[in-house]
This record gives structure tokens, C-alpha cells and sequence, in this order.
């Protein structure tokens, strides 16, 4: 498996062009993106969702799991974040609502290159006082008829990592009678190694293979909290994993993992 990290600047798109590992003849890949898009705020505060649209496009992902995602609120201007996304890189969207938030709502949000069967948006368990957070699920057929399973997630921020705890253990409780191979995607805010991340990891097999696969803050990562895990691991190879980092779009990197699903 590979391991790159892409800076992207905001005044120049690319530096240099990273391409994925080809697959083998036959195989069945999918790409997936996670991305905290900072509620279409960039990082000079001038809400252009045209820049975090930049970072989805340039990573051509089949599946996006979106977090801190506005829907209608005053802060976005109104605006639907996940249909505005969607229509600017030819994806299918749907947003779950986490919570009420200033005069809209606020959740999870996930882009598909493949039309959605199913949907299935769980709230998870949080503290009084602290933010709800929710689990929203798709079901979705790729392109070798194969049907699977994709959940994009934020859990909790705060330092105390009690709801994080509970949160990972509602996410094991829910999804592991799963039908279908499934993809879990998000920003955990937690590093590698933590009780919630460890707690994951009893079920769900993650991409990544050394925990310096920095992913926060976009200026300068010096930690790994976006991750993309599957379940289960016999069904499910990583080909590559790669951290993209635009300043100015998102204060997290977008973090892009291609996956091959392997036959039973």
C-alpha cells in the first residue's frame, strides 16, 4: 500500500499530479474521500464552497463522507452545503441532520458517483450540553453490481473523550449485523491508539498503517483524526491512502483512500 501526503495551494492547484495505484485487470475499486469542510467556511472565512469543491473534484472520488455540514443555516447564507457541493462535482448528495443550529440544521453530509438505495441516519449518544452527533448511512450498488455499504461520521470534539467512547461503541452496536461490505468514514477527533479508535478497531479495519498519517491542522498536520475503516477486513484490500492538504479550504486535510473489494 502507498502512503502520500499532497499540498494543495490555494493560489496553485497542484504542484505535481498524484495518481493511484492501477489496479488489476478485473478489480473492484472504489475511492473514498473523507473531508471536514470547516461548515463551507474556508479558513480566511469567506465561504466559498468553490474552493472545498476544488479538493473533491481533484481527488475524483466515487464516495464522500462530509463533516460539519450546513443545511439552510444563517451562517452557510442559506444555503443547502451538500446540494451546492454535489452540483459542483456531479455527485449525488444527501445530508443528515445531527441538530438544529441557527435557523437550520446541522450534520453529515455524503456525495455519491452511484445512485443511493437505501439511507439510514442514526443519532448517536452525547452528553447534555455537548453537540449531537449522527452516523448517516447509504446503501449504493458500484459499477460490478456489487452492493455495499458506506456510513460517513463525526464524533465528538471536546477534550473529554467520554462521548467519543460511547459514540464508537453505538457505531460497533448498530453496523456490525450489516448486510453488505461496508466503508466507515469521518473525522473521529481522536488519534491512534485512543480508547475510541481502539474501541472501532474491535470491529473495523482502518487504512492506515503508521499513525504519522497526519491529517490536522491543514497548515500543518502534526496529527491522524480523518479516517476511512471497513468491515469485514477479509472483504476489503487498500491500495492506496493519500493525505491532501489545502489551507485555505478546510482547517482538516481531506483524507482519500482507494479501496479494492475482494470476493468472498
Amino acid at each position: 500500500m502507498k502512503n502520500k501526503i499532497v499540498v494543495l495551494s490555494f493560489l496553485l492547484f497542484v504542484g505535481s499530479v498524484v495518481r493511484s495505484q492501477a489496479p488489476e485487470d478485473g478489480a473492484k475499486t472504489i475511492k473514498v474521500l473523507s473531508f471536514n469542510i470547516l461548515h463551507g467556511a474556508t479558513t480566511k472565512g469567506d465561504f466559498n464552497l468553490d474552493v472545498i469543491a476544488r479538493v473533491i473534484n481533484y481527488s475524483k472520488p466515487d464516495l464522500v463522507a462530509l463533516q460539519e455540514v450546513d443545511f439552510k443555516t444563517r451562517r452557510a447564507k442559506g444555503y443547502d452545503l451538500v446540494t451546492e457541493l454535489g452540483n459542483r462535482t456531479k455527485l449525488m448528495p444527501l445530508f443528515g441532520s445531527a441538530m438544529p443550529y441557527d435557523g437550520g440544521e446541522y450534520g453529515e453530509g455524503i456525495l455519491s458517483k452511484y445512485s443511493i438505495l437505501k439511507s439510514n441516519n442514526v443519532s448517536l449518544p452525547y452528553s447534555e450540553g455537548n453537540e449531537p452527533r449522527a452516523a448517516l448511512e447509504i446503501i449504493t450498488v458500484i459499477p460490478s453490481g456489487d452492493t455495499i455499504s458506506f456510513i460517513g461520521t463525526h464524533l465528538d470534539h471536546t477534550k473529554d473523550e467520554t462521548d467519543r467512547i460511547v459514540q464508537a461503541q453505538k457505531i460497533n452496536e448498530t453496523f456490525s449485523s450489516n448486510e453488505y461490505p461496508t466503508i466507515l468514514a469521518g473525522d473521529l477527533n481522536a488519534i491512534p491508539g485512543s480508547k475510541p479508535i481502539n474501541i472501532l478497531q474491535e470491529m473495523w479495519a482502518s487504512s492506515y498503517k503508521s499513525d504519522s498519517e497526519f491529517t490536522f491542522p491543514s497548515d500543518n498536520p502534526n496529527k491522524k483524526i480523518d479516517y476511512v475503516m471497513f468491515y469485514p477486513e477479509n472483504r476489503w484490500k487498500v491500495i492506496e491512502s493519500l493525505v491532501i492538504c489545502d489551507t485555505m479550504a478546510s482547517d482538516h486535510c481531506a483524507y482519500l483512500v482507494t479501496l479494492e473489494l475482494l470476493d468472498e
